[in-house]
């Protein structure tokens, strides 16, 4: 009689630790074939994140996403489950964006797939309203994938030459005697070449992210998140613009400090700047736009 009641009393039990498993395990074997899917391609991802400049914004956008998700889970959670399968829909898209990306050598269809892919299982399996509540992580998580290269090329080189151009005025306002051919700046001591590393590019990349994460945490209306993000861009434009022209003033005094230090310095320096202009533009952007929204 004894041994039936324990048994009676151990059996709730079982069944009370084996829910979670029951409720995580469709979860745990989609996450088995994403990682089977999608394991190279991340590895590629991260690899560019670490070994390119140009991309490596990407190293902090995964974390940004998982917290801000993180913050949000019980407005997440608080929202009732309701799987649709209409969800396939978008899925079904985010495997056929994978599949065009692998047929045409395309890294950035196939990494963006990702994203487009994760979208429709939680749409799948949780509903398109809970969907909402993520849509902010995961629209952030979309920006690590790096712009396509032929994108890049085509903007790389006119805000080379932008860059050389304003600069070169900057200067001689300055009252330095400088003159520029295309994307070489000649001053009277030395020559600097604005690479394409000194476009911009990364600053516009970079800020532009931030832009993204300071516009949904600052802001509240999606006008005022736009014009936060619309706005990265010409801040990034400046700050390029006014570190070339800064070292083209002090390398005419001093050819060196054009190189080794004073130019990885001033490069963390000016984005410290484009981050800080940033930040203002978005609080003034709440001021005077949001309101009592």
């Amino acid at each position: 009689m004894e041994q039936t009641t324990a048994l009676q009393s151990e059996t709730p039990a079982i069944a009370k630790s084996a829910r979670p498993l029951g409720t995580w395990w469709p979860w745990l074997i989609v996450a088995a074939l994403l990682v089977g899917i999608y394991g190279k391609i991340f590895l590629g991802l991260a690899d560019d994140w670490w070994n390119d400049p140009n991309a490596s914004h990407g190293l902090l956008v995964p974390p940004l996403a998982a917290y801000v998700a993180w913050k949000r889970r019980r407005l997440t959670l608080s929202v009732e489950s309701s799987p649709d399968w209409h969800g396939l829909i978008w899925t079904a898209a985010g495997c056929l964006v994978l599949l065009i990306g692998k047929i045409g050598a395309e890294f950035y269809l196939s990494r963006l797939s990702m994203v487009i892919l994760l979208s429709g299982l939680i749409w799948t399996f949780w509903g398109k309203a809970r969907l909402r509540t993520l849509g902010f992580p995961l629209l952030l998580l979309a920006t690590m994938v790096p712009m396509p290269v032929i994108v890049y090329n085509q903007f790389a080189q006119p805000l080379q030459l932008f860059a050389s151009a304003v600069s070169t005025r900057v200067a001689q306002f300055a009252g330095v005697s400088i003159y520029t051919e295309g994307n070489v700046i000649q001053l009277a001591t030395t020559t600097l070449g604005v690479e394409e590393a000194c476009s911009g590019l990364r600053s516009v990349s970079t800020l532009g992210v931030m832009a993204v994460l300071l516009g949904f945490l600052l802001c509240r209306r999606i006008v005022t998140r736009v014009l936060a993000v619309a706005v990265a861009l010409p801040i990034a434009i400046f700050i390029n613009v006014l570190r070339v022209s800064g070292t083209a003033i002090l390398a005419d005094h001093n050819p060196d400090v054009a190189l080794g230090f004073y130019h990885t310095f001033s490069g963390w320096l000016i984005f410290l700047l484009g981050l800080a202009l940033l930040l203002g533009t978005c609080k003034l952007l709440h001021r005077l736009l949001d309101g009592d929204a």
